[in-house]
């Protein structure tokens, strides 16, 4: 869920987005031993992060600790510059580090250990680093495939629902995807076929989808708001490809962006097709204000920021009892099995993947 990984990515940002609040001002003051304790924690985050102002207010009214972001690219860039910096970060806590990172993090040891408070209210299944809670899980969104309701209505054909599906040749040229060397969404997308087909099948598969006709483009916007024919996108002309590699939050989205909005989403998810993200959130280590950074973790799986998350990043939240809006339960749509890898596989093979399916699809 990173760089452009939803389909409001940008607008979000212009729209509702806050790059440094300072609702208490930014002055030190003293702390117990009479040095100099930071009134700010830095949150170094990709550029999909977002928060509501009033809820990071809160944070300060609750702490004293005024939040500032620094947005450092997608989420493989600002872990980059993270590892470039180690030992002396550009902030207090990272934000962003997905599954399919979150071995090479590790690996680096970037993150200081820290039990968040009310990390018992977590769902387990997102705790993967539960030993050492070098990582906070703060939530999980699902890649899949959305489809054009239109489309499919107007040709009175089924749209598809499993991976199988795709490569059925009803669905010939109608599937874009984006390349998984670039694009996070194109990634997920092909990790979910080898969760789907193992070691000895997603290749396999991949020469069906090429020879089914499936077009790759570098990224999700490019393949959302340019070639697929069933996003509003902001744009003139509409693409052609009623099939696109998304995420099951988009059609929540279309709904809250379309004017005037419809009472029905104009797009659907294959659920069969998902693979679950998560994301997480650690404690750099050489943090200037440890003290902030474990204050901000606890908040971030607080009910009140992860009530916060869906309208702000198109996410789920992690925590029970956490409750999702009603745009979500109304429009959005829940993978009852999405496709999930270990991240230690995930990084001990990530760029084998990448490299043999690029020879399979993109040569």
């Amino acid at each position: 869920m990173s760089g452009t990984r939803r389909i409001t990515a940008t607008a979000v940002v212009t729209a509702l987005g806050v790059t440094v609040l300072a609702a208490c001002g930014g002055e030190a003051e003293k702390d117990g031993a009479g040095g100099e304790k930071s009134k700010t924690v830095t949150l170094v985050s990709h550029n999909s992060f977002n928060a509501s102002e009033s809820v990071l207010k809160a944070f300060t009214q609750q702490t004293g600790y005024t939040v500032k972001v620094l947005k450092s690219g997608d989420a493989g860039a600002a872990l980059n510059k993270e590892i470039l910096t180690k030992g002396s970060p550009q902030g207090d806590v990272f934000f962003g580090v997905d599954n399919t990172l979150l071995s090479r993090a590790l690996g680096q040891g970037l993150f200081t250990s820290y039990r968040a408070k009310g990390l018992d209210r977590v769902v387990p299944e997102v705790q993967l680093d539960k030993a050492k809670n070098r990582v906070t899980p703060i939530d999980t969104g699902d890649i899949c495939v959305n489809y054009d309701k239109k489309y499919f209505a107007d040709k009175k054909l089924a749209p598809p629902k499993t991976f199988d599906d795709l490569a059925d040749p009803a669905y010939r040229n109608l599937l874009v995807v984006e390349n998984a060397a670039t694009s996070s969404p194109g990634l997920g997308f092909v990790l979910g076929t080898i969760a789907r087909y193992g070691d000895s099948g997603w290749q396999e598969y991949w020469k069906k989808l090429k020879a089914n006709g499936v077009k790759v483009v570098d990224g999700w916007d490019q393949a959302y708001n340019e070639e697929f024919s069933g996003s509003a996108g902001g744009k003139k002309a509409k693409g052609d490809r009623p099939l696109v590699v998304s995420y099951a939050s988009s059609p929540p989205v279309e709904v809250l962006y379309a004017e005037p909005q419809p009472k029905v989403a104009p797009t659907g998810v294959a659920t069969g097709t998902c693979f679950r993200q998560i994301e997480f959130a650690g404690l750099l280590k050489g943090a200037k204000n440890e003290a902030g950074g474990k204050a901000l973790l606890d908040f971030m799986i607080s009910k009140q920021f992860q009530e916060d998350m869906p309208l702000n990043m198109f996410v789920n939240p992690v925590v029970e009892g956490a409750k999702l809006p009603a745009l979500f339960t109304e429009h959005g749509e829940q993978a009852d099995r999405p496709g999930t890898i270990a991240p230690d596989r995930i990084t001990d093979n990530r760029e084998q993947w990448i490299q043999t399916w690029s020879s399979l699809v993109v040569k």
